[in-house]
């Protein structure tokens, strides 16, 4: 019988006879983040064309979630099989109610502090790994529906949004920035991005020209009359034009040309890790997180939202603070900020937009009342 290869547990291509799968290897750690997909064959294997596809094939399945996902998901399931292990519990086959046990379980521990968003994720986790596991756990379950309607009716609350930072708190942000090239690089992720209106993975995300590396998801253009970003977003490819500013000191595409110079970068990455040795810039990329403190840090160190304690303000900001101040700061048409952002909808534009004319479309007065 002729062997053929699937995708099993975390991408790794496994050769299967028939309908069989291979079981999983013994000791295998559960729930870590997913390692390269490795190429497990028969006695036979592949060779020549078949074996450069299933290269190929393993480069693609890595490349089908974002590393932010990846990670996500394997703290989920390293979650939940713990769980499983404290109460006597196999992993395998799925089970629907252990999967409803577990859902009531962390929303007892979690408090409301676990956010039903937060649970619906964990959940989506579980079942991903169970996916690639050629286990799929059915959600629709009444034992996991069930428990997770019960969970959203008594638990749900709309979502916590991050501040908006405005224009002029941008202003006092970049103003606590030292002039060293920390400093600079720093005033230039704020700058652009708050005027791209991008998200924070796709700010660190961004490289020196197309096609320079691996992990990138996007590109910038600098030209006389501003930069031209190309972002592979969660919808999508997008264009993202930054106009120059008035002030070269507050200019976003000014002041990431002055990082740019200052730190030598021509090729690959453009936002990196600065050497603690030798204060040199180094080839590394910077992760996202970086965006998340630097946000923080700035707001508070500008006194940002000061009817806020220093606990509450720090929750307040993050990286969609940069996104969300856009939105609520350019008194332009909702089209143009949609597009800008690159979302799918009007609506989710709306939910962005902190401060905006909530009442200028009257609906009661356009019916005659």
């Amino acid at each position: 019988m002729r062997k053929v290869g699937n995708f099993g547990p975390e991408g790794a291509w496994t050769a299967r006879e028939g309908g069989g799968r291979d079981p999983p290897e013994a000791g295998e750690p559960s729930g870590e983040a997913p390692a390269p997909p490795a190429l497990l064959l028969p006695a036979s294997g592949l060779s020549g064309r078949l074996a450069s596809l299933a290269e190929t094939a393993k480069a693609y399945a890595r490349s089908a979630q974002a590393d932010n996902t990846r990670r996500a998901y394997a703290a989920d399931w390293k979650m939940f099989a713990s769980w499983l292990r404290r109460q006597g519990l196999a992993e395998t086959p799925p089970n629907p109610e252990a999967v409803g046990l577990y859902l009531a379980a962390q929303v007892e521990r979690g408090g409301v502090e676990l956010s039903v968003a937060t649970l619906e994720r964990r959940l989506s986790g579980i079942a991903w790994r169970y996916r690639q596991m050629g286990e799929p756990l059915d959600i629709r379950d009444r034992h996991i529906a069930t428990v997770l309607a019960g969970i959203r009716r008594r638990h749900g609350r709309p979502p916590l949004q991050k501040a908006a930072v405005f224009a002029d708190e941008l202003l006092a942000m970049l103003a606590t920035l030292d002039m060293d090239l920390r400093g600079l690089r720093d005033r230039a992720i704020l700058a652009i991005g708050f005027a791209g209106g991008l998200r924070r993975s796709e700010i660190v995300g961004l490289d020196c020209g197309a096609d320079e590396t691996e992990d990138g998801s996007g590109w910038v253009e600098i030209f006389p009359e501003g930069a031209l970003l190309t972002i592979r977003g969660k919808t999508g490819w997008r264009e993202v034009e930054i106009g120059r500013g008035a002030r070269s000191d507050t200019c976003p595409v000014a002041l990431l040309e002055t990082w740019l110079r200052l730190g030598r970068i021509s090729h690959g990455p453009l936002f990196r890790a600065i050497a603690r040795k030798n204060g040199g810039v180094s080839a590394e990329r910077l992760t996202d997180k970086h965006v998340v403190r630097l946000v923080k840090t700035c707001a508070l160190a500008a006194g940002l939202r000061g009817d806020l304690t220093e606990g509450e303000r720090r929750l307040a900001f993050g990286g969609h603070s940069l996104r969300a101040g856009l939105a609520s700061s350019a008194q332009i048409e909702e089209a143009h900020v949609q597009k800008h952002l690159g979302h799918a909808s009007a609506e989710m534009t709306r939910r962005y937009q902190r401060k905006r004319d909530r009442f200028k479309i009257n609906l009661t007065k356009a019916a005659g009342l």
